[in-house]
């Protein structure tokens, strides 16, 4: 009796820091079924797994291990996977990648072509993951360090070539069906379309039949399997029929040909491929701006002051950093000399620059303002919070499992059934078919394939799409992704940023009080002339709102900083004072019961309220908001009006997030709140069943955008929050959130209605090609009119589609 061959697998294991844990781990890998051996080796921290023929599944084994507290030497990785055409593609690729030893999970998103893995690097190694893959016609970019501008250029690689492709089919199938359709007498009509249809086929559409050969290896099919099998057998059909038509001719029936059904069934698939990729060219942009926040070199400053630039890699931990006006700082430090403001609304959303001075800290990506100052590097590389945004998002957008659309879940059992359905037809003809069993069997075989062909399939979904984007657009609503449009009517909770989404996202005087008693013009024309040459934020506001009013500014003697208060400055030996009301105070000027109540009632409703005075009374109180707009209340009442959970979430203080929310009408707001605090609170509603939207316009709402299931830029917000976004509000008009929403329930009815008439003729037509009237009343469909039918739905899906701009997104 031959011995059982034995397999090994060593875990590397974390977290057992004594024999007991070893103990407890064997425990429980000894309940697991198909384990011949195991044993757990506490020096090395392993766990060694002995099985024979049937292998056991390797994220069983570390189920097993993590649930007794322990863990795995493992990593989690996102790269691109190239190749993918379907959503039953990214199937494929986690099945193929899952069953590798090593590999615990597999998170495949064919929106991003990209898949997120967890794997044991001890165990496999990422060019075994990549041959997986090649091995069934896929690929897997693992040159991480430029990962991004690979994958765009094999993207943009992949268009072209498809683009190639199409127009040459269309160019090619145009003869074909002319010929077919209207000069079939023509001498040698059948040898000048096989000529011409063989280069549709097996050049311009070969993949179709590449891809559809390597899933058949696999014991799986897909939209390239139909594909392949109606063409590739209508065109064999027709070859044997053009170069021995005698063969049919014997038995007293007519050698047709169907070359004109498998050329335009090729160039249509290819049409439809080529506008999805269109819609998905912009998929890695927004990872690229993020990485394009980080500058590429860097000054540091050596022993001795001497200064050397270089590359932002060679910087390490401790390295004394030179930040210049106007440069994007490129670690996360802490500032040790100088001062200056700096731009955090990558970081909290804010839009007034941070004061940084000695001893406070600065981030990777922030912008510094018109100061300089020098800082010590406590993180770099992949550590800053730069860095672990960039990986969220990743991590974000590779994390969900790809939406299984309707068209591809009913593809999955469309394909096998149709193929079984063809056999079939073939087979009940030849054994009960009589004489011309075998020729009939072969007729009504194809014309199941011909008739099944998924040309209305491909179209239903992508037509409606591009009609229901087109419209979106129109309407100030651009539209990025197809998922979305769809999620959008099952939303019933959204989240919105405060600044720059419910508010204007830019500070701005809303109240400027002046003394009666004082020259008004000869003192705004001093305030302007000191906040001209202030650096403060605030500043730049005050002077807008004076500048409207034509205020020309007059000539300073002597201006200052006070650090944490304001401004001091001399006109014509004058003192006057800019600042807040701890600067009055420190400077014995007298703040009257007007001024007092005013600035009080301002700053109850979150204002921020500066003061400027002359050496003994206040002249002007001006309130500094970041004015809310005008449709944001309307707009959140028709939300909540259509059973809409309506939360807003800020890095702002309590204070001000309250007045906010208590103007718009929101009850659920939470204050302060971090980027990755904002993502975990999705994760929260979605964990409790809720569709959720989230709405904002700032970088540090990229990772919260990513994690949600429907994701909302403002138009004028920053790039990344609008490339991350698959949905953008061109003109920020928060009104327009109920309209997408609106629009998404009218396209998914139009998609809906389309798959209905694609499919309403594979229903009835299936039948009726495999000969099911045939006892009845002896009729048999010709496939020429199997192709017509096949055509006629795709002209009522497209129909159909177009019908949708005539439609309000106002309707019901």
């Amino acid at each position: 009796m031959m011995e059982t061959l034995k397999h090994t697998i060593e875990i590397p294991l974390v977290g057992m820091d004594s024999e007991h844990c070893a103990m407890l781990i064997n425990g429980g890998l000894s309940k697991l079924e198909g384990i011949s051996n195991h044993r757990v080796d506490f020096n090395n921290k392993k766990a060694i797994v002995e099985y024979g023929s049937k292998k056991p599944e390797f994220n069983v084994l570390v189920k097993t291990i993590r649930d007794l507290g322990y863990d795995v030497a493992s990593i989690k990785k996102t790269f691109p996977i190239t190749g993918m055409t379907c959503a039953s593609c990214a199937v494929s690729t986690e099945s193929i990648l899952s069953s590798l030893d090593g590999v615990i999970s597999v998170a495949s998103n064919f929106a991003n072509a990209s898949a997120t893995v967890e794997f044991i690097p001890d165990l496999v190694t990422l060019p075994q993951m990549k041959t997986a893959l090649q091995s069934i016609g896929y690929d897997m970019i693992i040159d991480e360090e430029n990962a991004h501008d690979l994958k765009e250029e094999i993207h943009q690689n992949l268009y072209l070539e498809l683009r190639n492709k199409t127009i040459w089919a269309v160019v090619l199938s145009l003869p074909i069906v002319i010929i077919g359709m209207f000069f079939m007498e023509l001498p040698y009509a059948n040898q000048i379309m096989m000529g011409l249809t063989t280069p549709v086929l097996f050049w311009f559409g070969r993949n179709f039949f590449i891809n559809a050969y390597k899933q058949t290896k696999h014991l799986s099919a897909n939209m390239d399997t139909l594909v392949a099998l109606s063409t590739g057998i209508a065109y064999l059909f027709s070859v044997f029929n053009t170069v021995y038509p005698e063969f049919w001719h014997k038995r007293g029936l007519h050698a047709h040909v169907y070359f004109e059904a498998a050329s335009v069934v090729v160039a249509f698939i290819l049409l439809g491929k080529l506008l999805e990729e269109k819609a998905k060219s912009n998929t890695s942009s927004a990872i690229k701006k993020l990485i394009g926040l980080q500058p590429k070199t860097v000054t540091v400053i050596h022993e001795g002051g001497h200064e050397m630039e270089m590359p932002i890699a060679r910087v390490h931990i401790g390295n004394i950093v030179l930040v210049k006006p106007g440069d994007k700082i490129p670690v996360d430090g802490e500032v040790i000399e100088g001062a200056s403001f700096v731009d955090e609304s990558m970081i909290s959303g804010e839009p007034v620059p941070l004061e940084k001075r000695q001893g406070e800290k600065v981030f990777s990506g922030t912008v510094n303002q018109k100061g300089s100052f020098k800082i010590k590097a406590l993180k770099v590389g992949g550590e800053t919070v730069l860095a672990q945004i960039i990986k969220m998002v990743q991590e974000a957008q590779g994390s969900k499992a790809p939406v299984q659309k309707l068209v591809d879940k009913i593809a999955g059992i469309f394909v096998p059934v149709v193929i079984v359905l063809s056999i079939l037809s073939f087979v009940t003809w030849w054994i009960f078919g009589g004489e011309n069993g075998l020729t009939q069997g072969l007729l009504s075989m194809v014309t199941v394939l011909v008739i099944a062909c998924p040309c209305a399939l491909g179209l239903a979904t992508p037509t409606a799409i591009m009609v229901g984007v087109g419209k979106g657009a129109e309407h100030g609503i651009l539209i990025k992704d197809a998922e979305s449009l769809e999620l959008a009517k099952n939303v019933n909770a959204i989240i919105l940023d405060k600044t720059g989404t419910i508010t204007e996202g830019k500070p701005e005087v809303v109240d400027f009080i002046e003394s009666d008693g004082a020259n008004t013009t000869y003192s705004k024309q001093v305030l302007l002339a000191i906040e001209s040459q202030s650096e403060h934020p605030l500043a730049e506001a005050v002077s807008k709102h004076l500048k409207k009013g034509n205020v020309q500014p007059i000539q300073l003697k002597h201006i200052e900083s006070i650090t944490g208060r304001g401004v001091k400055a001399i006109v014509n030996e004058q003192a006057y004072f800019v600042g807040n009301k701890a600067l009055m105070n420190e400077n014995n000027i007298q703040i009257n019961s007007t001024y007092s109540e005013k600035a009080l009632a301002m700053q109850n409703e979150a204002k921020t309220v500066i003061y400027f005075s002359d050496s003994k009374q206040v002249l002007i109180v001006a309130g500094i908001a970041d004015k809310v707009k005008v449709n944001s209340a309307k707009a959140i009442s028709e939300l909540q009006n259509n059973g809409i959970e309506v939360y807003m979430l800020t890095g702002d203080n309590a204070q001000t997030a309250s007045a906010v929310a208590k103007q718009v009408g929101i009850k659920n707001f939470e204050a302060e709140v971090l980027p990755t605090q904002k993502s975990e609170f999705i994760k929260e509603l979605q964990g409790k069943g809720k569709v959720v939207a989230m709405v904002g316009d700032g970088i540090n709402d990229s990772q919260a955008l990513a994690q949600s299931d429907v994701s909302i830029a403002m138009g004028k917000g920053s790039d990344i929050a609008i490339d991350v976004a698959k949905m953008t509000i061109i003109s920020s008009d928060l009104m327009l959130i109920p309209e997408a929403i609106k629009l998404s329930r009218l396209t998914v009815k139009t998609i809906k209605q389309n798959l209905f008439w694609a499919f309403i003729y594979n229903i009835i037509g299936i039948p009726i090609a495999a000969g099911v009237l045939y006892p009845i009343n002896g009729f048999i469909l010709n496939p020429m009119i199997a192709g017509a039918a096949m055509a006629l739905s795709s002209v009522s899906v497209v129909s159909n589609s177009l019908w949708l701009k005539l439609r309000s997104i106002n309707s019901n």
